[in-house]
């Protein structure tokens, strides 16, 4: 175990712990009273430890530029935020936090000012908590370092099985106590259901006579609309309906085709090169535009009738701060870095520039607006088994592709940078069909990053 990972989780313990007082001291200051706001039993709360872990492995570069460290501790403890909170929901079927009512909020998992705290945050934990951590750590002999971060973990492990077996248990128990109530609210929502029906018919119609109406009372009834039509679609058995799990795989898919076309276009177009834009060797996939327009339609999905503006706005951030995630793990898993933009205006680090987050922003609001309906609406239109097993396919395909592409830049790295004599059959495998000619020809721009 290297000084670096023993540390991250030394990090993940100390700022779960240390996260659970803060919160637990604020909740009892504005309740006025002791709240445990940790979803565990114990006295730790993992969102924090993740999101501690999140900063050091990824913000320790922007160190000398404040503002980018503010703003990527935003950005990053959003994306957090949404994804604990989502996951908690999706499993437990209830949010653990919920910020709706408030304004600036996002989905109810992510409020602004909170989200401004948390960039604060990422400027004290990598300027000052960080350094003063690593050198308690290191205080402590590595030996029973290791022994008591294994107790630890082991205890943790312990207390998320036990809480997840009672409240599973506890859900049990009441199920039945909620049925009647269920009932009764399918009833009051059917007849909400063909009032907003006709509601939202008049305020479509009203807008266009009178277009300083209510904007957003517009945009309600629409989502409103557009929530019913998916649960007709539903209960018809369509395929994919709605931001669903299949949606998502099927537009990773399609997404990761289309970005590697655009970006190969564009390619050419700008240096008169064409040249493979793919992350795996086997057909032409962009891994990152494909998990960039999963993650732009999960986060905007619920926004997709808001403005251009908007959205542009969201995907301009957002995009900068994907790609240059994207950029700092290949460098640290696979020693190579895919792109450099060192030599174009206003970039950062050269891992990320301002012109391609504004291009970002464009493909956002290209995405949402214009190829996402057309898209969806082509996926739902196959047959649920057919779709099923085909999308079941693609996932075995990709996730064999990855593996392949990972062992093969990873035995590139090695070729180029230690003694390249195979020593196993799976280096002689890879060294047979994936020479250094055919590895440079599917990543023209990969460089290999020497004492990681």
């Amino acid at each position: 175990m290297s000084n670096w990972i023993y540390c991250l989780l030394w990090f993940f313990i100390l700022y779960s712990f240390i996260g659970w007082v803060l919160g637990t001291a604020a909740a009892a200051v504005r309740e006025k009273k002791f709240v445990d706001v940790g979803f565990l039993y114990g006295p730790y709360c993992p969102a924090y430890g993740l999101g501690g872990v999140v900063f050091s492995v990824l913000l320790p570069e922007l160190k000398n530029h404040l503002f980018f460290l503010f703003l990527g501790g935003s950005v990053l403890s959003f994306l957090v935020a949404i994804f604990t909170g989502f996951i908690l929901e999706r499993i437990f079927h209830h949010k653990w936090w919920d910020y709706s009512r408030k304004r600036f909020q996002f989905g109810g998992y992510v409020n602004l000012p909170y989200t401004i705290v948390w960039g604060i945050m990422a400027v004290l934990c990598i300027s000052f908590v960080n350094p003063m951590l690593r050198r308690m750590v290191m205080l402590l002999p590595i030996s029973i370092g290791r022994i008591i971060l294994t107790v630890l973990y082991i205890i943790i492990v312990i207390d998320f099985i036990g809480t997840i077996t009672g409240i599973l248990t506890v859900r049990s128990h009441i199920r039945k106590l909620l049925l009647v109530q269920e009932v009764s609210e399918n009833l009051q929502k059917t007849a909400d259901m063909m009032g907003m029906g006709v509601t939202g018919w008049v305020l479509k119609h009203l807008g266009k006579a009178y277009p300083s109406l209510d904007a957003k009372s517009i945009i309600h009834a629409k989502i409103e609309q557009e929530r019913q039509l998916e649960k007709k679609k539903e209960k018809a058995g369509v395929f994919a309906v709605g931001c669903s799990f299949y949606k998502l795989v099927c537009l990773f898919f399609l997404g990761a085709f289309l970005g590697d076309i655009v970006e190969t276009i564009f390619c050419y177009a700008t240096t008169g090169r064409l040249m493979s834009r793919s992350s795996v060797v086997y057909g032409p996939f962009s891994i990152v535009w494909g998990l960039g327009c999963v993650l732009l339609t999960a986060l905007l999905y619920q926004y997709r009738n808001h403005s251009d503006r908007y959205i542009f706005t969201f995907g301009t951030i957002l995009g900068g701060a994907y790609e240059y995630i994207c950029s700092v793990f290949t460098e640290l898993v696979f020693g190579t870095i895919f792109w450099d933009y060192s030599h174009i205006p206003f970039n950062l680090g050269g891992r990320v520039n301002l012109l391609f987050c504004f291009f970002w922003g464009i493909v956002a609001v290209v995405w949402m607006k214009l190829l996402y309906p057309k898209l969806s609406d082509w996926i739902e239109k196959i047959p649920k088994k057919i779709g099923v097993v085909f999308t079941w396919l693609l996932i075995i395909f990709m996730i064999f592709n990855i593996i392949i592409s990972g062992l093969a830049m990873n035995r590139y790295t090695i070729r180029q940078t230690k003694d390249s004599q195979p020593k196993t059959k799976i280096d002689q495998f890879l060294d047979q069909h994936f020479p250094d000619e055919r590895m440079e020809h599917i990543y023209p721009n990969a460089k290999i990053v020497e004492n990681l």
